[in-house]
């Protein structure tokens, strides 16, 4: 008998508990939410982040708050969603930099991108584009790599990704280039405008505007077809290089231990904004597409794209430093 009292006791404990957490899910979220970005103001990420932000407030009913946090190839502002509390009111937008190309080429993360972060939505993927000054030296792709074979070349990057990518063009294509760090794009391209780099190597969203209004040069964008865009800019592809596809990639992400209830509400908030016109004429003016992947999706791509660019680093002879 009183083993029968003690279970229905526990049982009773159990389901109130239960009914405390659903009750809390429930309310979620009671306070602002804050977004954590890697990189400065301007670049296709932010500007993402700020979009999507914005229709996620509408969603949900409470404030989001773009909070940029670059420096260390992103490893600021993983590390710091990583310490907070996980509670669902920071979210991580994340690039393909941070969690796809860092552990393949940086020791002592601080971080592990698959067991310490969990996927909440997709948001989308875009061209990375090479371009340089309008009255620089070099009117064609094959112009600054046929120089890049007789002087090595500085190429302004944000990312690990992009760094990772121009050396993979440099090592097919037989030249060689000096990586220069940034912590944004929006600075890179200051410093190309000014001939301060030979080129560039960044995401075409973040510099659609500047090409459209004259002020950069596109040289070539490293997509599998031409952009619509911009259709008198050349792939990579087209110049030779057929293996060379590249595509930067953004999604929202929590800390892994946020509860699954707390995720799917973000996460159904975020696919109903993702399938919306307004959406999609978003992304087509920054020269992207949409990349709607729900959280399950969205984890397989992100393990297929570290099993791709460890591949890349390989032909590039990329190693952890």
């Amino acid at each position: 008998m009183e083993t029968n009292r003690r279970q229905l006791l526990l049982a009773l404990a159990g389901s109130a508990v239960a009914g405390k957490g659903f009750a809390q899910a429930n309310a979620f979220p009671t306070r602002p939410i804050r977004i954590v970005v890697p990189f400065t103001p301007g670049s296709g990420s932010d500007n993402s982040a700020r979009y999507f932000g914005d229709q996620l407030a509408a969603q949900i009913g409470q404030a989001v708050v773009v909070e940029n946090k670059p420096g260390a190839n992103g490893i600021i502002a993983l590390q710091s969603v990583k310490n907070a509390p996980a509670d669902g009111y920071m979210l991580l937008l994340a690039s393909n930099s941070p969690m796809a190309v860092n552990p393949l080429v940086i020791k002592d993360l601080g971080y592990d991108s698959v067991k310490d972060f969990k996927p909440v939505s997709g948001l989308t993927r875009g061209m990375n584009v090479i371009v340089v000054s309008n009255d620089s030296r070099f009117a064609t792709l094959e112009a600054l790599l046929a120089a890049a074979k007789t002087k090595p070349l500085n190429v302004g990057t944000y990312s690990a990704g992009y760094q990772l990518a121009a050396a993979w063009l440099a090592n097919v294509a037989g030249c060689e280039f000096t990586n220069v760090p940034y912590k944004g794009q929006a600075p890179i391209m200051t410093d190309v405008i000014g001939n301060q780099l030979d080129f560039a190597l960044v995401d075409l969203g973040g510099a659609m505007q500047l090409i459209k209004s004259g002020k950069l040069k596109a040289l070539a964008v490293s997509g599998e077809a031409r952009n619509p865009d911009v259709p008198n800019v050349p792939t990579i592809r087209e110049k030779g290089f057929n293996e060379y596809v590249q595509y930067s990639w953004v999604s929202f992400y929590l800390r892994s231990q946020t509860p699954d209830d707390i995720t799917t509400k973000l996460a159904d908030a975020l696919q109903k904004t993702l399938a919306t016109d307004e959406a999609r004429a978003f992304v087509r003016k920054t020269g992207g597409e949409l990349m709607p992947y729900p959280p399950e999706k969205m984890q397989r791509f992100h393990l297929e794209e570290i099993a791709r660019f460890r591949k890349i680093a390989a032909i590039a002879n990329i190693k952890p430093e």
